[in-house]
């Protein structure tokens, strides 16, 4: 089933494109991506335009406007004069795409500890309560939705547009493999995840960027240690949903001080 448009935030709008048109690519472009990060298409499968523009209700044209966005963001391959594919990835491909994501959130987030505001990391604690909601309801789509967003927000707040330009070239590359990870035979996965992020988000209120730094490279080793389990063919419809569920978020009492 082709997702609901869920403001997956990306640079979508055509030059030239009025608004109208700049609203209708990306919503396409934004199903679209939904549909093949959650697994509807098997690695190394080919994109069925006539089914896709059924399930869009749109004409080959804006799909083909969109998938040359997802081939720019690493997610499928276009073929000359054979249309396209998902993109696969090897074992290698893999782990060295980890370790760089690893190494631009670390960076991102001792950045950020240095210039973020208290507005921008209110902001963060708001996305990660709504995050938790969403875990807690086992909605797994809108969850990776704020998630990203999340981890987005960081990179944004290192002040560093080179940064920001190396971490939106290669985000697109994993962003498949980060939301399968979720589903790995080790169910406890999701709440490990949960509780990663807990971390993250107290080491930001703390400005402990150091800390923050090693927080988020570990939490995407973890999530390249989740993605080699998954193997298997462990799928949504088989996640196992007696994960058990983190503490509730923390918040900040009037006083300065994290309670409960």
């Amino acid at each position: 089933m082709i997702p609901e448009m869920t403001g997956t935030v990306t640079a979508l709008d055509v030059p030239g494109a009025d608004s109208k048109d700049g609203s209708l690519h990306g919503e396409t472009l934004s199903r679209l991506r939904d549909y093949i990060v959650e697994g509807n298409i098997p690695d190394g499968g080919r994109i069925l335009e006539r089914e896709l523009c059924d399930l869009l209700g749109i004409s080959r044209t804006p799909l083909r406007e969109a998938l040359k966005v997802l081939a720019a963001e690493g997610i499928v391959d276009l073929l000359p004069n054979r249309g396209a594919r998902v993109r696969s990835l090897s074992e290698t491909d893999l782990h060295e795409l980890f370790d760089v994501m690893g190494g631009l959130e670390s960076l991102a987030g001792r950045l950020a500890c240095e210039h973020i505001t208290d507005a921008e990391v209110a902001e963060i604690e708001r996305l990660h309560y709504e995050m938790y909601g969403f875990y807690l309801h086992k909605d797994m789509h809108n969850y990776f939705r704020v998630n990203q967003l999340i981890h987005q927000k960081i990179v944004e707040a290192s002040r560093n547009s080179a940064l920001r330009t190396a971490y939106a070239t290669f985000a697109g590359r994993i962003r498949r493999v980060r939301y399968s990870a979720n589903f790995a035979r080790d169910s406890a996965r999701w709440g490990e995840a949960m509780r990663e992020h807990e971390t993250i988000i107290d080491a930001l209120r703390r400005r402990a960027g150091s800390e923050l730094a090693d927080i988020l490279f570990n939490h995407l080793r973890n999530k390249r240690r989740a993605a080699a389990e998954r193997s298997g063919g462990t799928t949504a419809s088989s996640f196992n949903n007696d994960v058990p569920a983190p503490s509730p978020p923390h918040t900040v009492g009037a006083a300065g001080q994290t309670v409960k």
